[in-house]
């Protein structure tokens, strides 16, 4: 959150005094965390839908990722190789398969 809100106080080195906004996250996420024990929700089942929804949503994900390695008014010197491009896009088809297979056996 602090680096999407490009928060100049963004470290562990820092006293909380000096970065406020920063260890404020840290303390409500570890406030959220400590509720959630006391809830109802199943802490595995919380890790595994977790796990799902990281991997669904890794899919859009890459494929930007790899539309952005290949542009060199992106990338510059640093786009990508054939071979790391063919790589990277098979990997978005192999997620996207098992995405498929996972909600065609839920089914």
């Amino acid at each position: 959150i602090a680096e999407a809100f490009n928060w100049p106080e963004r470290s562990l080195e820092l006293h909380p005094m000096m970065a406020k906004r920063f260890y404020g996250i840290i303390g409500l996420s570890t406030m959220i965390g400590v509720g959630l024990s006391f809830s109802s929700i199943d802490p595995m089942r919380a890790l595994f839908m977790s796990a799902v929804i990281n991997g669904v949503i890794s899919i859009p994900i890459m494929a930007v990722m790899m539309l952005m390695s290949v542009r060199a008014d992106i990338m510059g010197s640093l786009v990508i190789s054939r071979k790391l491009q063919i790589l990277g896009w098979l990997t978005v088809f192999a997620m996207s398969v098992a995405v498929v297979a996972m909600f065609w056996t839920q089914s």
